[in-house]
């Protein structure tokens, strides 16, 4: 276990750095921030120059791997750091200096247990991209297919595992402080953090996400995963289809090349609302880095890489999603209010009217406005604001959500300044809500609980023979006279008031001498 001092240390040194770049001033005027945290912030940058305007992505990235997933997670938490933070935190870039190639070679011969020549004809030693846990290098396999190989940093793994022992730490002491510091649930938070993270450490399970993927969006037109190299794939190396295409994040190269702007954009919202409501599984890292475009003009092709972190989420809170979704594009806040209410997201000493009321104060404003004015990053703020006033506890399962539509929001406008995410929404919305809702789905939903409950008779009925067998061969028993029990009478005399030593003594004298009788009649 990490002393406390270790702990102490580690904070005091990224409190630091986050001073030098202005990001502890935000915590210092936060009226619901402890003291304690204020006191500990002002200890921090005691001596430090700070800029006029704060840059968190800046100190993030400084601090370290660990540090930048907890950015990119904390980016979507508005409410816990503030829109401000949050729209900062957004910029940040999951990149560093790469690693000598000498010790990517290291990492793919262990590997594979063999010469890095006998898996790949060719490998580039210059990295294509460097991020916090991994860089990607161009190779061409032994059969003449070009392929992108990703390979884990070297000691990133421990690196991260002592990080998070130190945000886990830090959190539960936060969070212990109760009030506000406890509804906003940090433990969870950094649960959350370390869980997602955790699975990027494998590449193993990085290939079968973009193979479920890939199974998912299959008949989609427009969007496509690259295949996954199953034979030279490990736990700390990936090989995949290596793609050549447009990144999204080049809005003129995709201009000049012909390709319709709206067209593309309204493209990459269909398929992000496919994944997230159609499916539950959702490819939670969209940023303009990890989406390519293929293709002709005519016929474009959105490609997605980098499937380290994946969105999943149950049937049951889709369908709350959508609902959700769909009350606040029409104005149905009242529905929208009761969804809150049955997923208990709102405890239930508030009532529906007045949370109804709040989210109308969220929704109308955003009502009738212009494209350009109209943003689901607000409408997630607004929500955030509200939060505090119904004792609404922070739902991590949905962390990945929020992060994710802000980054396709983000996305599609950078395409199509003039895209309207609500209108491109709601169709897809109100058809799956109908799917899933309607009359017909009601039916088939009860022939499916029926003919399993069918399907679990023939069992249940195995298990009651099991519990109560046939008779056997031998005849019954024939029925036996009562005889009373000495302990039966003691307990009747007990339970009406005698005192059950006595007779207790008494049926033991009279034992006594009943022995003595008989045995004087055998030895007389």
């Amino acid at each position: 276990m990490t002393p406390r001092i270790t702990h102490f240390w580690r904070l005091y040194r990224w409190g630091r750095i986050l001073a030098r770049h202005g990001a502890l001033r935000g915590i210092e005027n936060d009226r619901n921030a402890p003291m304690t945290v204020k006191r500990l912030c002002r200890l921090a940058r005691f001596g430090t120059r700070q800029p006029a305007e704060p840059d968190y992505a800046g100190a993030f990235q400084e601090i370290g791997p660990a540090a930048i997933k907890l950015g990119q997670a904390l980016a979507t938490r508005p409410d816990l750091v503030g829109e401000g933070p949050a729209r900062n935190l957004l910029l940040l870039q999951d990149s560093l200096p790469p690693v000598p190639f000498a010790d990517i070679r290291t990492r793919i011969e262990s590997s594979f247990g063999r010469p890095i020549g006998e898996v790949y004809a060719s490998i580039e030693e210059e990295p294509v991209g460097a991020a916090s846990i991994a860089q990607v290098h161009r190779a061409v396999t032994r059969d003449g297919r070009a392929v992108a190989v990703k390979v884990l940093r070297p000691g990133i793994r421990e690196q991260f595992s002592r990080d998070v022992e130190t945000y886990e730490w830090a959190a539960a002491h936060l969070e212990a402080f109760g009030a506000e510091a406890a509804r906003l649930r940090p433990r969870a938070v950094i649960a959350n953090l370390k869980r997602w993270t955790l699975r990027e450490f494998d590449l193993r399970r990085e290939a079968a996400s973009a193979s479920e993927l890939a199974d998912v969006m299959e008949g989609i037109e427009g969007y496509r995963v690259p295949d996954i190299d199953w034979d030279r794939t490990a736990g700390s190396v990936l090989t995949l289809e290596w793609i050549d295409g447009i990144k999204m994040s080049q809005v003129e190269a995709l201009r000049a090349a012909g390709h319709d702007m709206p067209a593309l954009a309204r493209r990459l919202v269909l398929t992000f609302l496919t994944q997230a409501i159609s499916a539950g599984f959702f490819h939670a890292d969209m940023h303009q880095g990890n989406l390519f475009v293929k293709g002709t003009p005519e016929a474009p092709e959105i490609v997605a890489i980098d499937f380290g972190i994946m969105g999943r989420i149950n049937r049951q809170a889709r369908l709350w999603l959508a609902e959700i979704l769909y009350g606040l594009t029409t104005g149905n806040y009242r529905r929208v209010a009761e969804i809150h209410f049955e997923a208990q997201y709102v405890p239930s000493y508030h009532t529906v009217e007045e949370f109804a009321t709040a989210l109308r104060a969220v929704g109308e404003p955003m009502r009738g406005k212009p494209v350009s004015e109209l943003s689901v990053g607000a409408m997630l703020d607004g929500l955030f604001a509200i939060t505090r006033d119904f004792d609404m506890q922070v739902q991590p399962h949905l962390l990945l959500l929020q992060k994710t539509m802000v980054m396709v929001e983000g996305l599609a406008t950078a395409l199509d300044p003039q895209i309207n995410m609500w209108d491109v929404a709601s169709p897809f919305v109100k058809e799956w809500l109908r799917d899933e809702l309607g009359p017909e789905a009601k039916i088939a939903d009860r022939l499916r609980e029926d003919l399993n409950l069918l399907m679990r008779l023939p069992d249940l009925v195995r298990r009651i023979e099991e519990k109560f067998p046939p008779k056997g061969g031998a005849p019954e028993q024939a029925p036996l006279p009562e005889v009373e029990l000495v302990w039966d009478r003691m307990m009747a005399r007990r339970r009406e008031g005698t005192r059950w030593p006595a007779y207790a003594a008494s049926v033991i004298a009279g034992g006594l001498a009943t022995w003595g009788v008989l045995a004087w009649m055998h030895w007389g």
